[in-house]
């Protein structure tokens, strides 16, 4: 008797844990304001937990609560020498991201932490109060050499539990105090809090801002990317940056085929009207987890599109659901992805974007005293 309970308690809580953690469900089920619809175990995990229905009809999920974890870290300049990428260094305060934004890269990140590249990426986060702190240890050390460095290129700075920790304010004020150049990309409206310190640094040449509006039409844009303000919000914000000074480029990014390609000139000219000076393009990429996800997604809000979507990317991808190639990754290759390219260019020129900004400026670079340093008598 005493076996028989225990095995009985043991399938319980078995069962609980597979629903509160790692989710494979035989059936996609949308969680209210999430982007992904499953939850599978990270890649490198060696065990799959499975959830089976057991008959009865789910009228509708549970929504899901956000956890966040505080981690320390050793460094947080990350370094990268990437022939794709503009930049070989960058910051993330966060790991994770609550906006949910479906087409994230980055989520396959969230395995390297035993978690899921689905529910789990959105709703576990990890918060690094200790950021700042140590990347001011960082920028003092005597064998570093300024770059512009990067933030929000793998998960947001403003996304909303930036409100809470505070921690990308700080390592900009960590920034401005070094005269340290700095990029940032947000989909966060946040940023408007933090214009005394970004207009202070603009007129120094050392920050340009990056605003990502993937859509005009708020409908997809909720569905897309379900915790991040509205396109609306978001060129309001473009506009507040503008009128502080602060240089502001266009993000149009990704551009979906089949679902926001019609977009492109639309977009140009509403993030020109707003303020912005530049912009740019990446088209979707669905690398590792990222493909799987999207899959889903695409079966359970437009099913009736989602054949001629992967259709489309698979077309630019060399038949695959992503190529990784360096050169053509983020572009993709083929008729289709040069009509993108065309399309975007004859929009530069239309709306006046610039192709190319000036570099930010490394030379200011000086760190700053600490009590008790000697001071120089000349």
């Amino acid at each position: 008797m005493f076996i028989m309970a225990f095995l009985h308690v043991f399938a319980v809580c078995s069962i609980f844990q597979c629903m509160s953690h790692h989710q494979t469900f035989p059936f996609c089920m949308e969680r209210p304001a999430r982007g992904a619809v499953s939850n599978d175990a990270g890649r490198f995990e060696r065990h799959a937990r499975r959830y089976e229905a057991d008959g009865w009809e789910v009228q509708e999920a549970a929504p899901l609560r956000t956890q966040t974890t505080l981690e320390v870290p050793r460094r947080v300049i990350s370094y990268n020498r990437s022939p794709d990428l503009p930049f070989d260094r960058s910051i993330n305060p966060y790991r994770g991201c609550e906006h949910g934004c479906i087409y994230c890269f980055a989520r396959p990140t969230h395995a390297w932490l035993g978690l899921s590249a689905g529910l789990d990426f959105e709703t576990r986060l990890v918060a690094r109060p200790e950021a700042p702190d140590v990347l001011a240890r960082e920028l003092r050390h005597r064998a570093y050499t300024p770059r512009t460095i990067a933030i929000g290129t793998n998960t947001d700075p403003y996304q909303p539990i930036e409100k809470v920790h505070g921690i990308m304010r700080k390592c900009l004020e960590v920034l401005r105090d070094f005269r340290h150049p700095v990029a940032i990309v947000t989909k966060g409206t946040l940023i408007e809090r933090d214009i005394d310190i970004l207009s202070d640094m603009a007129r120094q040449g050392l920050v340009r801002v990056g605003i990502s509006v993937t859509s005009l039409d708020a409908d997809l844009s909720r569905k897309l990317e379900p915790r991040a303000p509205t396109p609306h919000r978001r060129l309001a914000t473009i506009r507040a940056l503008s009128e502080a000074g602060i240089e502001v480029r266009l993000m149009t990014s990704p551009i979906i085929p089949g679902l926001t390609d019609h977009e492109v000139e639309a977009l140009l000219k509403a993030g020109r009207d707003a303020g912005a000076i530049a912009a740019s393009w990446v088209m979707l990429r669905l690398p590792l987890e990222v493909a799987p996800l999207f899959r889903e997604w695409l079966e359970t809000h437009y099913p009736d599109r989602a054949a001629r979507v992967m259709g489309h990317v698979r077309g630019m991808q060399g038949g695959k659901d992503y190529d990784s190639t360096f050169g053509t990754r983020m572009r993709g290759t083929g008729p289709y992805a040069e009509m993108i390219a065309q399309r975007f260019e004859a929009g530069l020129r239309r709306y006046g974007h610039a192709r190319k900004l000036p570099d930010l400026r490394c030379d200011r670079f000086k760190a700053p005293a600490r009590a008790g340093d000697q001071m120089s008598l000349f």
